[in-house]
């Protein structure tokens, strides 16, 4: 049996799991494997992922999301910080369950290394906690332009670190995003 190269933690929300990967140090700085197929398949993920996507935000205070790419191209994804820090969020939208609109945010970091796996039926969506920030992330499904979506970002109850930060710099498409008590998700909850 080959080991599992990251430790998982699952997180109160079914599905979305923290993953920190295992870091290598000498003197020279680190050593870290970001993605196994093996290692996630044996911890119970197991999820073919097509499309690596690259996030550069420059100010802090920037937000992206909350989005998903509905079915038959919705997406689940494996996210991580390669520079900077950000507060990573997912919000349940998969109707029927148990924790509906319920938020996980995380601080993800290149200091701190972890990921954070977002199952298909998530709103997805980050914020910037100081410049120039990377976010790297793995999507099981290519990206579609009729079946991408977005949810407001400030409608969903998710405590977001504003204090000592600008006001939140965001697209033209986030600012008019549908606010959550009109959204209509076309995601079902069914029980593992």
């Amino acid at each position: 049996m080959i080991p599992v190269a990251q430790f998982l933690t699952d997180t109160p929300i079914e599905g979305v799991v923290i993953v920190a990967p295992r870091r290598h140090h000498d003197a020279r700085g680190h050593f870290t494997e970001t993605w196994n197929l093996r290692s996630l398949q044996q911890a119970g993920i197991d999820v073919p992922f097509v499309q690596d996507n690259h996030s550069y935000s420059a100010q802090p205070g920037t937000v992206r999301g909350l989005h998903y790419q509905r079915p038959p191209h919705a997406q689940a994804k494996l996210v991580r910080c390669g520079r900077g820090r950000v507060l990573d969020v997912a919000v349940d939208i998969r109707r029927g369950s148990p924790t509906y609109g319920r938020s996980l945010a995380v601080e993800l970091s290149a200091e701190n290394g972890l990921q954070l796996f977002i199952p298909a039926g998530f709103l997805h969506g980050f914020m910037t906690l100081e410049a120039d920030c990377e976010l790297l992330y793995k999507c099981s499904d290519y990206y579609a332009p009729d079946c991408d979506g977005a949810v407001r970002w400030d409608t969903c109850d998710i405590e977001w670190p504003l204090d000592g930060l600008p006001a939140p710099l965001l697209s033209d498409k986030d600012a008019a995003a549908t606010p959550f008590d009109q959204f209509d998700s076309p995601f079902v909850y069914e029980a593992a």
